[in-house]
């Protein structure tokens, strides 16, 4: 993993190679959505999260969605979200943790040009710890049930793994730290 030992450039978004768009993936509670928002901060790029875009669109819950029209409609509405956002240039983007259980998205986020796609990872305990501690985490539908959740965890973790170009472990770092090595990552793959 890297590490920060000098400082961010402050033109990055400049110095960036051949990517338009960055798309975290990972299970829920990684930090996808937090560290994106600061890591899009830091280049000077738009944030898209695809769930809340989602719940925008059809100003409902997810777990609403979910209860009104089942998780295969969502997963369709969510592939809509995510060919959407990946039709933006400067953009990063947070994808929902199921989104690459879904074939279409999979072929999205590994053929879309200029996309770089970031797996934020850690263990299964520190996940489900971090998402009961956040507010709504009783609406959530994958959190309803622990043992399903963890078997959720490890069939998508091939899945992350395929999608992603990068890999950065989150367990033990604050979403500041994430964003600053996801830019690192990217920083480095101009090499």
């Amino acid at each position: 993993m890297p590490t920060l030992e000098a400082p961010i450039p402050h033109d990055s978004a400049a110095t960036l190679p051949l990517t338009s768009r960055v798309v975290l993936i990972g299970f829920m509670g990684a930090g996808k959505s937090t560290a994106g928002r600061l890591l899009a901060a830091q280049l000077g790029w738009q944030f898209v999260d695809t769930d809340a875009a989602v719940e925008a669109k059809h100003q409902c819950s997810i777990a609403d969605l979910f209860a009104r029209e089942g998780e295969g409609k969502f997963r369709q509405l969510e592939s809509v979200a995510l060919a959407r956002a990946l039709g933006q240039n400067n953009t990063v983007i947070a994808v929902g943790g199921g989104a690459p259980e879904v074939l279409t998205n999979r072929l999205l986020l590994e053929q879309t040009p200029g996309t770089t796609v970031v797996l934020l990872e850690a263990p299964f305990p520190a996940l489900f710890d971090r998402c009961v501690l956040q507010e709504g985490a009783a609406t959530r539908p994958v959190l309803r049930n622990a043992e399903l959740a963890e078997r959720r965890f490890h069939e998508r973790e091939q899945l992350y793994r395929r999608c992603a170009q990068y890999r950065i472990a989150t367990e033990s770092i604050d979403p500041g730290t994430t964003a600053k090595q996801v830019l690192q990552v990217l920083l480095g793959a101009r090499g």
